[in-house]
């Protein structure tokens, strides 16, 4: 997942997966040859050593940073020096928006060429700032465990969000971009970078009714302000119509005893909460069809005030879009995104779901094949999907417990050092755990690496809270705290409050500027073992996930730009989830695993014959999930295109009528699943974004690491392409550029309807959806 701000919006990305498979025993054992790594100077292999321990050794961490520990006195919240305590929000809002003032001040006065040619710097300077609050207080209201935290960040963000949609929907700064605009190309110096970020703004003020009368710009911002309430209030409240699914035991046959024993009362009813992801086991394993018929329904349908909330909140976005002289939301969104229009996103899902549809139409006759051989000669429905994918897995061999199979090779400690060991032979980068300071982290268990380059000069800074608590998201992510981002010697000179913040900034060993380092937070929530000397063990779902996330921090950590809001992750949001799709094949690749895959007591290899098998059974059962991706992506189309705006406008209709014409079962009438699609709030027209960074990533692998053979996974020539014509560039390259760049193709170089086509035609067969 990625989060962070602009001045204009970034759209957050955020994949929830539920892994229903098992591992297989295969009679073919094959074993990772485990690769030796020898880091070249003493210093590295301590760091490679360290780096593991903070992670798999409870009493190592706790001796790992005692010093600071023990003081009482607090550096502030990530080292910054405002937030010593949760009031310091406010402190630094009210900073921030004074300096804002400033630069909207010198902005509108500009006149000289000179403050013409200063015009992108100074907007991204304004950008930077709003950012470094928002993306904070983001942050931690979502994430800290303190109410009183939570409340101050919550309470700076409304303040500071509001005030940015204020300034988006001021005529006078973009008339003064739109002069500067007009003639740069002759009169002013700007470089690629600057030129980009005046692009995009121009682009962001006129999807802003920027050129509307003063009373439709309020409109503009209430509209905004409203969808953003609306948008929280939708995903606060994906709750089911009714809490639980009730049936008699004797009815419950096939589901696991102890589950089974643990929901039963006395009088033998069992209660199933629909809040819990052990509906899922309960789906695939209860022989009676009514039950789980029953189960499927009560899980798909929500209260009609949550229906209610949806539909005001895709009129609203309607308006707003209709505003900006947009037919929809969609098209108004997709404006400055690779597809660009409505009309290439469904160009390209009908391309991916043509390629899509041999493997749908092979998995459901074997699914009917299987249903059939019951003795039943009803047809195949949406409820029995799970349930005879888990019984023909079970014909093929015995069903065993993934972690059984993998966890003890995937202790948390070694899958980071994997991470680090990867990055290094690839990219030349590693990461170096680092004691932290007083009050620096919002909870004692969040560890600090500092990323540094070959030189040893520190480039980024990475937090990871890793380990579950109480109120903690059950949701892996990746926030961007803040933004790389040149400082100027006259900014640096300056003397004002928010010269230094106190925030991580290093030199640059290769240019001798002075830059904010990209800080990064990852959150995932791995059960911590309960003896202090046994590591934290994985799933291979878990180290896919974390690979995943470590992916959107790579784009981060490469993507040091001099401008900020080109900076990492900040990019067209159907390109953002590239790095991290692609990062997922690192995972499951032998030469990778060889890396650090080791059983945690003996230091054994893994065997890879376990991951084979488990690809291999993944990527025959992938037709029907890609199906369901491709079936959602077409329903966010729908619900951010004009339809809202009609007064019949019914969300519910809505997916029928999608899933009536595409979907290859038909869903049962009377449900509501649209009331459980928390993406949608964030995607808004762009929820096609996976699939396609799924197709790009694919080939990627293919052609330029090789598919993982012969070594190309971990091939430093291979990094060093993709890392120059992809990562490097964070949102400063038109993405098509970028993707024709590594791949070497010309006819991607300026996108449009038929480079979307092609890119539905590699299909994504190479990235099962789990």
């Amino acid at each position: 997942m990625i989060r962070g701000w602009t001045l204009r919006k970034d759209v957050s990305l955020c994949k929830g997966i539920k892994n229903r498979y098992f591992a297989s025993i295969s009679p073919a054992v094959t074993t990772i040859q485990h690769r030796a790594f020898a880091p070249t100077s003493g210093q590295k292999r301590v760091d490679d050593e360290t780096l593991r321990k903070v992670f798999d050794s409870r009493l190592f961490w706790n001796e790992f940073g005692q010093t600071s520990k023990n003081i009482k006195s607090s550096k502030g919240l990530f080292q910054n020096r405002y937030l010593i305590r949760p009031t310091g929000f406010h402190s630094f809002a009210r900073d921030i928006q004074e300096k804002c003032r400033d630069i909207v001040d010198d902005v509108l006065r500009a006149s000289s060429t000179e403050e013409y040619n200063a015009l992108p710097r100074k907007l991204d300077l304004l950008s930077d700032c709003l950012c470094r609050v928002l993306d904070l207080a983001d942050f931690v209201r979502n994430t800290h465990p303190n109410t009183e935290w939570q409340r101050s960040a919550a309470n700076a963000h409304a303040h500071l969000w509001e005030y940015m949609n204020i300034l988006n929907t001021t005529p006078g700064l973009h008339s003064q971009l739109k002069k500067a605009y007009a003639f740069h190309d002759t009169n002013l110096s700007w470089n690629e970078e600057e030129t980009c970020v005046a692009r995009n703004l121009l682009k962001d003020f006129s999807q802003s009714a920027i050129d509307l009368p003063a009373k439709d710009r309020q409109r503009f911002i209430d509209l905004s302000n409203r969808s953003k309430y609306l948008g929280i209030q939708f995903t606060q409240n994906m709750m089911p119509q009714e809490p639980y699914v009730r049936f008699r035991k004797e009815a419950g046959e096939g589901l696991d005893p102890v589950i089974l024993r643990r929901y039963t009362s006395r009088m033998g009813n069992v209660s199933l909460p629909l809040t819990n992801d052990i509906l899922y086991v309960a789906l695939g394993s209860i022989h009676s069809e009514q039950i789980r018929k029953t189960i499927y329904t009560n899980m798909k349908t929500v209260a009609q005030p949550q229906l209610d909330v949806l539909s005001e909140l895709l009129k609203t976005r309607t308006e707003l879009a209709s505003l900006s002289k947009f037919k929809g939301y969609a098209e108004m969104t997709l404006v400055d995104k690779m597809a660009k229009t409505p009309e290439a996103v469904n160009s390209f899902l009908a391309a991916l779901s043509s390629d899509n549809a041999p493997g749908v139409a092979k998995e459901l006759r074997a699914l009917m094949a299987k249903k059939s051989s019951d003795g039943t000669t009803s047809s195949l429905q949406p409820w029995d999907i799970l349930y005879y994918e888990n019984r023909i897995r079970d014909d093929l061999d015995q069903k065993q417990n993934e972690a059984d199979n993998f966890s003890a090779y995937f202790s948390l400690g070694t899958v980071i050092q994997g991470l680090s060991r990867l990055f290094d032979r690839l990219y030349g980068i590693r990461l170096v755990p680092r004691e932290t300071e007083s009050g620096e982290t919002w909870y004692n268990d969040v560890r600090r690496l500092d990323v540094v380059n070959e030189g040893g000069n520190q480039i980024a800074v990475l937090y990871c809270d890793l380990f579950e608590r109480d109120g903690k998201t059950s949701n892996p992510a990746h926030f961007t705290l803040r933004c790389s981002r040149e400082i100027s010697e006259e900014e640096a000179a300056a003397s004002t409050p928010l010269k230094d913040d106190g925030m991580a900034r290093a030199t640059s060993s290769s240019s001798g500027k002075l830059f904010q380092l990209p800080t990064i937070a990852l959150i995932c929530n791995y059960a911590q073992a309960l003896h202090p000397e046994k590591p934290t063990l994985l799933s291979f779902r878990d180290v896919q996930t974390l690979f995943h996330e470590m992916g959107h921090a790579l784009h981060s950590i490469m993507g040091r730009t001099s401008l900020h809001i080109v900076s990492g992750t900040r990019c067209a949001t159907d390109f953002a989830e590239l790095p991290s799709v692609l990062m997922e094949s690192f995972a499951s690749d032998e030469s990778v695993l060889g890396l650090f895959a080791r059983h945690w007591k003996t230091d054994a290899p893994l065997p890879f014959y376990l991951i084979r098998d488990l690809l291999e059974r993944r990527s025959r059962e992938q037709g029907l999930s890609t199906e369901s991706q491709i079936l959602y992506s077409l329903l966010d189309q729908a619900y951010h295109s004009s339809l809202p705006a009609n007064q019949d406008f019914d969300t519910t209709k809505t997916f029928y009528d999608i899933y009536d014409r595409y979907g290859s079962i038909r869903e049962p009438r009377d449900i509501s699943p649209q009331g459980f699609l928390g993406h949608f709030v964030e995607y808004s027209g762009t929820y096609y974004s996976y699939l396609f960074d799924r197709a790009i990533a694919g080939k990627i692998w293919r052609e330029v690491f090789q598919g993982g053979q012969n070594g190309g996974a971990i091939n430093r020539e291979a990094g060093e392409k993709y890392k120059n014509e992809v990562l490097r560039w964070g949102g400063s390259r038109d993405p098509w550029a970028c993707v024709s760049g590594v791949l070497g193709d010309e006819r991607l170089k300026y996108g449009g309807k038929e480079a979307m086509e092609l890119v539905g035609q590699w299909g994504v067969k190479d990235y099962p959806s789990y």
